[in-house]
């Protein structure tokens, strides 16, 4: 089973590096970027997982609607990309089911920070998505929380995909900057001996950023950008699909993990 999903918000990244970009700007790059993605899963015919911050929901309606359209789970990822407070776990589940009409089960808290348990049980969510078991030197420092999904707070807790013993990342900064057939090796491997994959990647990432030095965005960031990581995603997909892989939605994740712990409970 693999968890393929997306981050779908504000692209910030610029203020992270001083450099000043409005809102609309933001808000271009990443319905561009999104719109890039549907169109590959849907000439693929798989489903993925979108969590996308209620701001971003609320200034793209059309993105919105092509997400439900298309069959697509969506799922919570705050109401700000940019800012955080406790309220708006429950505030954004709100407002994306207000502006959606489906249910919302699931949370990834912004830059995959960390976010109490037991506050994402109380806003009524099924999963939280947002550990990152890894080390990267100045984001994350997880090499002591579990690797695979776990219970927590009566929550499913689905950590993103890091390789067994060494906990190689395999997120998407990874997928820009190791060869293809590496990143696809590595994530085989992960699959294999978990189970299952979680992988997740955000629309700017399929916008053309090399083409835009005042944004000042890290080479590793923009390296293989726009239809490079179009191309990279595709492979990814087919490489899979043609080994009999399922490409699953987290809720259908979830629903299948609490089964089977219910069954270990009987």
């Amino acid at each position: 089973m693999i968890l393929l999903s997306f981050d779908i918000e504000e692209f910030d990244v610029p203020k992270e590096h001083r450099v000043q970009i409005s809102l609309e700007e933001q808000i271009r790059i990443s319905v561009y970027g999104t719109h890039q993605i549907l169109d590959c899963l849907q000439c693929n015919d798989i489903k993925a997982t979108f969590f996308c911050t209620a701001n971003f929901a609320i200034h793209a309606p059309e993105i919105l609607k092509r997400i439900l359209d298309e069959g697509h789970e969506l799922a919570s990822h705050g109401f700000y990309h940019w800012t955080f407070e406790v309220g708006d776990l429950k505030k954004s589940k709100e407002k994306l089911e207000e502006l959606s009409g489906v249910q919302i089960r699931g949370y990834r808290q912004a830059r995959m920070m960390p976010v109490p348990e037991l506050e994402i049980r109380k806003a009524g969510y099924e999963y939280n998505s947002s550990l990152n078991p890894t080390f990267i030197p100045g984001r994350y420092m997880h090499l002591t929380a579990p690797r695979t999904c776990f219970m927590k707070e009566q929550v499913l807790q689905i950590p993103a995909s890091v390789t067994p013993l060494l906990r190689f990342p395999l997120f998407w900064l990874s997928c820009h900057n190791l060869p293809a057939s590496v990143y696809r090796r590595l994530c085989s491997y992960t699959l294999k001996h978990d189970g299952y994959l979680t992988v997740y990647f955000h629309p700017w990432e399929f916008y053309p950023l090399n083409n835009h030095p005042e944004l000042k965005i890290p080479f590793i960031i923009r390296n293989h950008s726009g239809q490079g990581m179009v191309k990279r995603l595709n492979d990814f997909v087919h490489y899979f699909k043609q080994r009999g892989k399922k490409f699953i939605t987290f809720s259908e994740f979830t629903a299948i993990k609490k089964q089977e712990l219910s069954g270990v409970r009987e």
